[in-house]
Parts: C-alpha cells; sequence; structure tokens
C-alpha cells in the first residue's frame, strides 16, 4: 500500500476527508519552496501537489500561469523539484507528495530516468494533465512498479468510457475537476458534484478529490461533505503571490489551517 493509500485510509477509518493544497514549485521564489510544503503540512495538510513549472500550462487559468512564469524565470526545472522533496524528505517521511504537471518536461528527462529520479526522491504520485488514461498504460504500470501512484483527472464532461478508463490505471486517488474550464474559474455547483461521485464510484474504487472553484472555508467544508478529499490551489498561489515574501509561509500555514478547522467541523 503507498503512502497515499495509507494517508486516506486512515482517513475514511477516523470519517475525515483529505485536505491536498496545490502550489507551484518555485513560486513565489525558489528559496521558500520547503519552506513552504513544510507549512502545508503544519497547517493541516494530508498530502502535497507541487506544480512543476511549464511554460504552456493548458488546464491552468492566469494565477498559476503566472506562478510557472515566476518559477521559470529563475530557472526552476523538474530535477530541481524532485531536488526540493528530496530535501522534505529529510525531515517528513510521512505526508504524501504529488508532482502535477505536464508530459513534456517528463519526455524531455525520459520516462523511465523520471520514474527512478521520482521514486529516489520521495515522490508518491504523479498527475500529468496532458496523459490520457487510454494512451498510458505503459507509463501508468512504469509509475506503479516504481511505488509511484498514476493519478488522473476527470470532469463533469467525462463519459461513462472514460472514467472506466482511468478506474483501470489510476492508483492513489482520482482528481474530478468540478467545472469545465481552467484552474481558479467560475463558481462551485455543490449539487452537480455530488451527482456525480454515484457514477464515478460506480468505475472508479479510489477515493475521489475534488477540485477547480473551491477558494475558502466555507466552500472546501461544503464539498468534504460529498467527496473523499479537497483540493485546492489557485487561491493558494494567489495568496502567495498577493503575500510579502517575509510573511509567505506563515500566511500559507494560517490559511490552510483554517480550511482545514472548517472541514472537521
Amino acid at each position: 500500500m503507498s503512502r497515499i493509500q495509507k494517508t486516506l485510509a486512515a482517513l475514511a477509518a477516523q470519517n475525515k476527508k483529505g485536505l491536498i493544497p496545490f502550489i507551484t514549485a518555485g513560486d513565489p521564489e525558489p528559496g521558500l519552496t520547503v519552506d513552504l510544503m513544510h507549512a502545508l503540512v503544519a497547517g493541516g495538510a494530508d498530502v502535497i501537489e507541487l506544480g512543476v513549472p511549464f511554460s504552456d500550462p493548458m488546464a491552468d487559468g492566469p494565477v498559476i500561469q503566472r506562478a510557472s512564469e515566476r518559477a521559470l524565470a529563475n530557472g526552476v526545472s523538474l530535477t530541481q523539484v524532485l531536488h526540493w522533496v528530496r530535501e522534505f524528505r529529510q525531515t517528513n517521511a510521512d505526508t504524501p507528495v504529488v508532482l502535477m504537471g505536464y508530459a513534456n518536461p517528463i519526455e524531455r528527462m525520459g520516462e523511465a530516468a523520471f520514474a527512478e529520479a521520482a521514486r529516489d526522491a520521495g515522490v508518491d504520485g504523479v498527475l500529468v494533465v496532458d496523459y490520457p488514461p487510454e494512451e498510458c498504460e505503459t507509463f501508468a504500470a512504469l509509475m506503479r512498479d516504481n511505488g509511484i501512484d498514476p493519478i488522473f483527472l476527470l470532469a463533469p464532461t467525462s463519459t461513462d468510457d472514460r472514467i472506466a478508463a482511468v478506474g483501470k490505471v489510476a492508483s492513489g486517488y482520482v482528481y474530478y475537476v468540478s467545472l469545465t474550464g481552467v484552474t481558479g474559474s467560475a463558481t462551485l455547483d455543490l449539487d452537480s458534484v455530488a451527482a456525480r461521485m454515484p457514477l464515478i464510484k460506480k468505475h472508479v474504487n479510489l477515493p475521489v478529490g475534488v477540485g477547480f472553484g473551491i477558494r475558502d472555508a466555507q466552500t472546501a467544508r461544503a464539498i468534504s461533505g460529498v467527496a473523499d478529499a479537497v483540493v485546492i490551489g489557485s487561491r493558494l498561489v494567489q495568496l502567495l503571490e498577493d503575500a510579502p515574501r517575509a510573511q509567505a509561509v506563515e500566511s500559507l500555514r494560517s490559511f490552510i489551517a483554517g480550511i482545514r478547522q472548517a472541514m472537521d467541523a
């Protein structure tokens, strides 16, 4: 059983829901990344999604696009991101870390080389936005062979066939995008999310994390009533963009602590 699976199973046994925050590695400045990861844990995060900067993040809205641009301008690469995970692991052996990003950096490194490097760094899961499940069974198997959970996206537009395809290759959890569009857009429709959960669970025997449109404690608490985990990203990246650098770590910890408190209330 992977670190992700153990974490989410332990939460379910306590009738609690997972909190999965996202930040972009290297943003707002490279020297803060590991401290920010520890701040997320201190605030109550159960799993960390760490974004790998990419020049054309097609699924991301302006907030995360700007974060990628800032990180790339500072020379942040996939190799550097893996270095930060390794550094984080020196003092945290328990919190799962998921790399979220796009295929190009992985393919430039080479899938086999990436799998080995990610495993050795302490990565627990990988979500590659532009790897559809029907076309990456080999990649998913390579990840699992290295103890890494391949995680996939589902959307309101996903067909039964697509959901079933994800169910065949995914492990750890699946990430349900609560709305159509890019990250940080539109308004959350709780009834729509709740209506989709039974269909997803019919085909996918994994915890379901829900993200996109979750911006505050109120929406996080609402989603935790219908999903297994809450994923929050753009709001955190915006917070880091706006916060004075000296206050960034504490601002992030405090915000996540408020989300955790609301979910557990």
